[in-house]
């Protein structure tokens, strides 16, 4: 019997896929990527924290908001025998939460930044750039109110995008105020849309009675129509809710962010408090957003912490990486596991013995090393050199051994020359450093 992944999952491979429309499903460019987030992270002075994929089921009905489509429908969720309900984490906010508290990181570390890079999974219905089971790279930062830790995320964000190559995309920015202005506006808000309820979407008329702000989160046309001329959360905003907002934007525009009010952005979690935002991607279709986020003051505390504001971002890996394939962005990949190859022309057993301890000492010195046990043809051995695109190969036969030599040939120009075997560690960091 052969098998086949589960609906809306991807393999990610070590060489590039054989569909062009999946290039982008390769190790090298996900380690790359991933690379490239640690970087701009260290240098804006966040700390890796890593956390378990399975959380009580509760973590996220009770803090994401169970009228959310997450919630209500999109997570894996089970129970264990003699273990309480629990869930595969559909969002890494929550867990980064848990984690703090339940470790003293709050405590002990008053003002906290975080950064994590960890497998999401929902039940959702997939399509291009959204699955079952994504990547996301994201940031938490906790214990400061002030908006200029909101723009220091932003700006994390943007520079992330940037040095990716990545420079066309929007940022979208919005307030989503306290929950008790969110309350006056909800009202509002209900009370504009309900003589047209009627013509509403069936999601959307479900989201007026449970959710009545998600109704803005929309795809569908006839309720974008209907909500066009709708009131703006700004207008409701407390007093320091708006504040925070024109602090906000005031530190954007300094640090030359560009930016646009999205009285829709609402986000699709409950736990959000003022700041909140998206980036958009214009490669994507209809799946546009390549990430966002938000304020979360009373996040904290709801699951079982202190009083501690915090604001995070969550960003998808693999519309990251759709884009850049769709702008063809080429990256600058590291070089493929095997930098050298070594081919062995005989078996006798002392060229054997040679040929792998050659292998050792390269690998020992940091030198990437591989070769094909299975040939003893020198033609099917340089093949293979060249389908794993080694950069340097060695051969090594039976008259090299007697003189303590090895062939050294340049995979690309098709040159070679002898080199001592003394000397062939010094010889290829030679090459690799120049």
């Amino acid at each position: 019997m052969s098998y086949k992944r589960l609906p809306y999952m991807y393999d990610v491979l070590p060489f590039s896929p054989t569909s062009p429309d999946d290039s982008w499903q390769n190790t090298a460019l996900c380690q790359y990527v991933e690379a490239k987030f640690r970087e701009v992270c260290r240098r804006f002075g966040y700390r890796e924290i890593r956390t378990p994929i399975l959380e009580p089921t509760e973590l996220f009905t009770r803090n994401i908001g169970k009228g959310t489509d997450i919630v209500s429908k999109e997570m894996f969720s089970f129970q264990m025998r003699g273990e309480h309900d629990i869930s595969l984490k559909p969002e890494g906010t929550a867990s980064v939460v848990r984690a703090c508290i339940q470790n003293r990181l709050l405590i002990d570390y008053p003002m906290l930044k975080l950064y994590y890079i960890g497998q999401n999974f929902r039940a959702e219905r997939g399509q291009k750039g959204r699955y079952r089971q994504h990547q996301q790279l994201g940031v938490e930062a906790f214990g400061v109110a002030d908006p200029q830790v909101d723009a220091e995320v932003i700006s994390l964000a943007v520079t992330f995008y940037g040095e990716l190559g990545i420079n066309d995309c929007e940022l979208k920015i919005n307030s989503v105020g306290t929950p008790a202005s969110r309350v006056a506006y909800a009202e509002a808000l209900r009370d504009f849309v309900r003589p047209y309820l009627s013509d509403m979407s069936e999601e959307g008329q479900t989201r007026f009675e449970g959710n009545p702000l998600r109704m803005l989160d929309t795809k569908s046309e006839r309720d974008l129509q209907i909500l066009e001329n709708a009131p703006h959360l700004v207008d409701y905003l407390d007093a320091e809710s708006r504040d925070h907002f024109e602090k906000l934007q005031d530190y954007l525009s300094a640090l030359g962010i560009v930016y646009t009010l999205d009285h829709r952005l609402v986000r699709g979690f409950d736990y959000y408090t003022k700041t909140a935002f998206e980036i958009v991607g214009k490669h994507l279709g209809s799946q546009s957003a390549l990430g966002g986020g938000g304020r979360y003051d009373g996040l904290v505390k709801d699951c079982g912490g202190a009083d501690t504001p915090g604001i995070g971002f969550g960003l998808g890996m693999e519309r990251c990486l759709i884009t850049l394939q769709e702008m063809g962005v080429e990256l600058p990949l590291p070089p493929g596991a095997s930098q050298v190859f070594l081919i062995v022309l005989g078996d006798d057993a002392a060229l054997v013995r040679r040929s792998l301890q050659i292998m050792a000492e390269l690998r020992t010195n940091g030198i990437a090393v591989d070769r094909d046990f299975r040939s003893k043809k020198f033609t099917q051995q340089i093949k293979t050199a060249d389908t794993f695109k080694a950069r340097y190969a060695l051969v090594l036969g039976e008259n090299e051994l007697a003189q303590n030599v090895i062939q050294l040939r340049d995979q690309t120009t098709k040159e070679q020359k002898e080199v001592a075997l003394s000397g062939l560690v010094a010889e290829l960091k030679g090459l690799f450093a120049g």
